[in-house]
């Protein structure tokens, strides 16, 4: 390959690399990993790539020539970095010489309702402050065919590198709205009649005791402290995960997928 190699730290490129990756140019999303920029490649209608940066070993595998080679087709050719220098731009401990610049998918409500086939099943993530549980929630989401994700406000970038890890691609893929109030989350809900439903441990309906086939939104808490007392008595519904002794919560990922199926097993048959 004929592109120039860069050498220098302070090499632009290398500088916005490391701004996107810290959350300091929100305006673009930095994705890192073979599996999880070949993802990013095959979701590119809904992706728009700016940057490809990669080592000039990662051409040499089989799979990093087929990546490189999509890339081209769509007119997209890499920044090559020696392997030393591409260290100072990866958030892993064993990297595998390639990132992704790409624009940071745009958020609106619209994009929650355009499946009409479906009756919208949403999954509101209120104040999830660790980012791989809100990448593994995005996932299980996917999965399990919900119609789209609402992030409040307070919540973790599900567009941050390791929250991108944690869904593995589906973030790139499933409709979502961020950074939203929890008020305006409601007042949505409220306006397209859907049922928002929330996990209480005080309560005595299991989750498997609803009806999950209509338009509903299963609302997930922070791990440590869960949901207000507040925002669960403004929720439509309230459900338990009932759990052997002496074992009292799940991670709050476990319980989403737990929910989730339980959904999609309910659809499945009303289908």
């Amino acid at each position: 390959m004929s592109d120039p190699l860069i050498t220098s730290r302070d090499n632009s490129i290398l500088k916005r690399a490391r701004a996107v990756r810290d959350g300091k140019a929100r305006e673009q999303i930095f994705i890192e990993g073979l599996r999880l920029c070949e993802e990013a490649v095959r979701a590119r209608s809904n992706l728009e790539i700016v940057d490809i940066i990669c080592t000039e070993h990662f051409v040499e595998t089989d799979r990093g020539e087929k990546l490189l080679d999509e890339l081209s087709q769509i007119g997209k050719r890499p920044a090559l970095v020696r392997d030393s220098l591409f260290s100072t731009i990866s958030d892993t401990k064993t990297p595998q010489g390639i990132v992704i610049l790409a624009v940071r998918p745009s958020a609106t409500p619209h994009a929650l309702l355009k499946d009409r086939e479906r009756a919208p099943l949403l999954v509101i993530l209120c104040r999830i402050n660790n980012p791989s549980n809100a990448g593994a929630i995005v996932r299980a989401a996917e999965a399990a065919s919900a119609t789209g994700v609402i992030v409040t406000e307070g919540s973790s970038d599900i567009y941050s590198p390791k929250a991108l890890r944690g869904s593995m691609g589906s973030s790139f893929r499933l409709p979502s709205w961020t950074d939203i109030a929890i008020d305006e989350v409601f007042a949505f809900c409220r306006e397209h009649g859907i049922r928002t439903i929330c996990t209480d441990l005080s309560t005595e309906r299991s989750y498997t005791e609803i009806d999950w086939t209509g338009p509903c939104a299963l609302l997930l808490g922070p791990e440590a402290s869960g949901l207000e007392r507040e925002e669960i008595a403004r929720s439509d519904e309230t459900v338990r995960i009932p759990m052997q002794a002496p074992v009292e919560s799940l991670n709050v990922a476990v319980a989403a997928g737990i929910v989730l199926y339980e959904a999609a097993r309910q659809r499945a048959e009303r289908s």
